[in-house]
């Protein structure tokens, strides 16, 4: 298979064969059966802080790898090419809970939250959208409201990957009074956790796809959460999120990228071995250009996503490249392990080969951390500014 375009340097190198050879050791080999069960081992998110890989970009200070961005989603598209659902913990804990409390949290909760989720100690994860807030994710409906040296907080948060496993959930809520809304200038940042009185996991998702990674409701029935734990500035949460989201939507597009790599892995393989006519079916040229263009869109997908890594790691906006990357490796995903299972035929609609489970987990990339419409009108957006 051709590599990829972008030079690597010596330590990404190595985190790339590192992930590698973890997700083919182990992850690759239990990979059905936890979709199957819908569970993954519990372990693996041990391994994966003995490995350094939940607290990849986070400052040596905090326990940290201090790595790029690019080093990170190397890491992800590596264990996304063995279990999306894997890479789902790995990116949602590395991109909104972590970035946002580095980037937004006191000097008190960086030295308590961080170094602990670096080491994978305590799993991250994020709740924004609820039961009546998906693509508009300025109409939270979660109420916090002030009462001596807490806040009160009531609501139901939904589609929370982790929810029912995560230690620090960072949450957003609307602090402006319901009769004095301010749009997104109402919403405050909250760090949230299991133990507090209030919190409850409601409705576990039955999904199509990903489902090993738990996707649950969480409920807040008078949640008292300390003061300490208002994140930043008061009204200020929905912006913090919005900048973390970048980060985010690189994650699901080097996942999304993981995935089709694999489909394309499966299919050459299968085209090799199959015979039809007389002849492996590789050798028709009909398959070749069915391989080739599923090629080549995985490439394209990994090339925008690594220019963006290092527009990133620069310190440069890329607010519409983000945007870009996570519309074209998701939609690159789901036509690519399409045509995967037509190369594989009947056989690939049938649960004894992988890539109906890929295509099942290819789906929901083009949904979660904003859908496919919403990253055009991110991108439409920028094109009509200039």
């Amino acid at each position: 298979m051709l590599d990829c375009l972008t030079p690597l340097t010596e330590s990404q190198r190595a985190i790339r064969d590192l992930a590698r050879d973890f997700a083919r050791r182990e992850l690759a080999p239990h990979a059905a059966a936890w979709d199957r069960a819908a569970q993954a081992d519990p372990a693996i998110r041990a391994k994966l802080g003995e490995l350094g890989f939940l607290g990849m970009t986070l400052p040596e200070e905090y326990g940290g790898q201090g790595l790029d961005m690019l080093s990170l989603l190397l890491a992800i598209e590596e264990i996304a090419r063995a279990d999306a659902s894997t890479a789902i913990l790995l990116s949602v804990h590395n991109s909104l809970p972590t970035r946002m409390i580095l980037k937004f949290g006191s000097d008190a909760q960086k030295a308590e939250y961080l170094p602990r989720m670096a080491s994978g100690e305590l799993l991250g994860a994020f709740a924004l959208s609820e039961p009546d807030a998906g693509s508009d994710a300025s109409a939270v409906a979660t109420q916090a409201v002030r009462s001596g040296d807490h806040w009160i907080l009531n609501g139901t948060k939904a589609w929370v990957s982790n929810g029912n496993v995560a230690d620090v959930i960072l949450t957003l809520a609307r602090t402006d009074a319901p009769d004095a809304r301010r749009g997104s200038r109402g919403i405050s940042a909250f760090v949230v956790t299991p133990d507090l009185p209030g919190f409850s996991v409601g409705k576990k998702e039955d999904k199509m796809g990903m489902r090993a990674s738990p996707t649950v409701q969480l409920r807040f029935d008078d949640l008292r959460v300390p003061s300490g734990r208002l994140l930043g500035a008061e009204g200020d949460g929905f912006h913090y999120a919005m900048q973390s989201l970048e980060s985010g939507r690189l994650g699901i597009a080097a996942q999304s990228v993981g995935i089709a790599h694999a489909a394309l892995d499966h299919a050459t393989a299968y085209a090799r071995e199959r015979r039809q006519f007389g002849k492996p079916l590789i050798e028709f040229q009909s398959m070749e250009f069915k391989l080739a263009d599923m090629a080549t869109r995985v490439h394209s997908a990994r090339a925008i996503l690594h220019a963006t890594a290092g527009a990133i790691d620069r310190g440069e906006p890329v607010g519409a490249h983000a945007a870009m990357c996570k519309l074209v490796a998701s939609e690159a995903a789901m036509w690519v392990t399409t045509q995967a299972i037509q190369v594989f035929g009947g056989y690939g609609y049938v649960t004894d080969y992988p890539v109906e489970r890929l295509f099942r987990d290819a789906k929901v990339t083009e949904i979660y951390e904003g859908t496919s419409e919403i990253q055009r009108i991110v991108i439409g957006r920028a094109v009509a500014a200039g």
